[in-house]
């Protein structure tokens, strides 16, 4: 058929046999693949699938010393890729702390650091020069990890226990982890004054705070400080150096005697961050549908997801109660849920829908009382987390059709 085709056409046998020795293979084999997966739109199809022609047939052309170079070459940019996105994040975390800062006195609960130079700390002896994500592969193979087990009598766990159920950074753990975690965490005491880490060293720890307020604060340009943030009980800083090996972000000092648990790079690596990836990849798609955060970004979502704790309701339940003090926000992950106010319904919730955020916002008791409608699995974030991670006036517009 394609040679009787060509055969009508006036062209020369040289463009003729161009056709079928060059175009028509490849042509054929292109149609064909569109034609099985069926594109919506068979242009950017189409072109994608010649991208990756081209480089199959390239790649066929190379020796196994260049394949094997080339494979290097790729590891080495994505480890500096990684660099590039940890430092990224960490100077746009500071600066959105800074403004923060300048414009109220409310902080959050993420920040860069290392322990101070006096302290007792299980050093590991390994060079850490590199300051991206770690990266495994044949040529650096990952080891099996051993926690650390550090004991503790039974009034340390209860507090330290008490202490890491007020962070989302170890929300999602489960018992056998939690176990871990605590186990590997050490106790450290700081005084008034006492300087907890250095911005720009390295750091192998993450600190969660027990007792006690601290400052995080940058150098300016004329070599002063600026406090960008208070960290209080319940906080956690130093992770992001531990997730990206980014030098120190900031300097922290405590403002006034402190107790802290110290936890080592390998077993958050390990254990917590393992956790937190696993969490913001189960919540980055639901939240991505969620109208009120369509614009932000994947790294927004995720900081979003860091934050989210899960609330599971019975028939009936109510969830918020008209009249009460709001101190959380909802966004209704399964089920579906009822607003009354006065006893008459006035919303009604389905799976994407938020409630609760007015109440926050303008610091009065709810308007509404909010009940299940069944089984339902709510994501909840406290009202400091609420305020820093999620744009009120887009929030406010999208709200103001109706009244929580």
């Amino acid at each position: 058929m394609a040679t009787e085709g060509l055969n009508a056409l006036k062209i020369s046998d040289d463009k003729k046999k161009y056709i079928m020795d060059m175009l028509h293979p490849v042509l054929e084999e292109m149609v064909a693949e569109t034609i099985h997966k069926m594109p919506k739109d068979p242009v950017p199809f189409m072109l994608e699938w010649l991208e990756k022609k081209k480089a199959s047939e390239e790649d066929k052309l190379l020796s196994p010393e260049e394949k094997e170079r080339l494979t290097k070459e790729n590891e080495d940019l994505l480890v500096k890729v990684n660099k590039i996105k940890g430092q990224v994040q960490e100077a746009a975390k500071m600066a959105s702390e800074a403004q923060a800062a300048d414009e109220e006195e409310e902080e959050e609960d993420d920040e860069d650091d290392e322990p101070p130079p006096g302290w007792e700390v299980d050093q590991s002896n390994k060079a850490r020069t590199s300051v991206s994500a770690e990266a495994y592969g044949e040529w650096n193979a990952k080891k099996a990890f051993v926690p650390p087990v550090l004991v503790k009598n039974e009034e340390q766990k209860t507090r330290l226990k008490a202490c890491l159920t007020k962070s989302f950074l170890f929300s999602e753990l489960d018992a056998t982890d939690l176990s871990i975690v605590i186990g590997a965490m050490r106790e450290v005491t700081a005084a008034a004054d006492q300087r907890i880490i250095n911005q720009g060293d390295n750091g192998d720890f993450l600190f969660v705070i027990e007792s006690g307020t601290l400052d995080c604060s940058i150098k300016m340009a004329d070599s002063s400080e600026k406090v960008v943030k208070k960290c209080e009980a319940g906080d956690v800083f130093g992770e992001l150096a531990l997730l990206y090996n980014c030098p120190r972000a900031a300097s922290v000092t405590a403002k006034e005697p402190c107790t802290l648990w110290q936890l080592d790079r390998d077993t958050f690596n390990h254990i917590v961050k393992e956790a937190a990836e696993k969490k913001r990849a189960r919540y980055d798609g639901f939240l991505s549908k969620v109208p009120l955060l369509s614009s932000m970004d994947a790294y927004e979502r995720s900081q979003l997801a860091d934050a989210l704790k899960v609330e599971n309701f019975k028939k009936d339940d109510k969830i918020i109660t008209e009249g009460e003090p709001g101190d959380k926000f909802y966004i209704l992950e399964e089920g579906s849920a009822t607003a009354t106010k006065g006893g008459t319904e006035v919303m009604s919730y389905s799976a994407g829908d938020y409630f609760g955020e007015l109440a926050l916002i303008n610091n009065k008791p709810r308007a509404a009382t909010v009940t299940s409608n069944g089984e339902a699995k709510l994501l909840s974030i406290d009202s400091r987390s609420f305020k820093r991670l999620i744009n009120v006036n887009d929030l406010m517009t999208k709200s103001s059709k109706y009244t929580k």
